[in-house]
């Protein structure tokens, strides 16, 4: 039940994060468990555990680092992607 439960509280950080900065977390609900396990590790580096604990996530840490993390990932593939439809020319 612990992993089934940090999975869940996982997903709903990195969901969190892709709701608060208005941006979606590439993968779906895995992409939000991974955004959540990462943001959070992200976040207890930067801000250390402080705040409430939820499923072994520092939460109020955990979300900040989620967020920076989305906003890392969105402002990469937005690159990215630019790139991609440079090189293509319309016919």
């Amino acid at each position: 039940m612990g992993i089934l439960w940090m999975l869940i509280v996982g997903g709903i950080i990195g969901w969190l994060a892709g709701l608060l900065t208005g941006r979606d977390v590439p993968g779906g609900i895995i992409g939000n468990i991974i955004a959540g396990f990462i943001g959070s590790w992200l976040g207890s580096l930067i801000l250390g555990s402080w705040g409430p604990v939820i499923g072994g996530f520092a939460i109020i840490p955990a979300i900040i680092g989620s967020i920076i993390l989305v906003l890392i990932v969105s402002f990469i593939l937005r690159k990215m992607g630019r790139k991609k439809n440079h090189g293509h020319h319309a016919k």
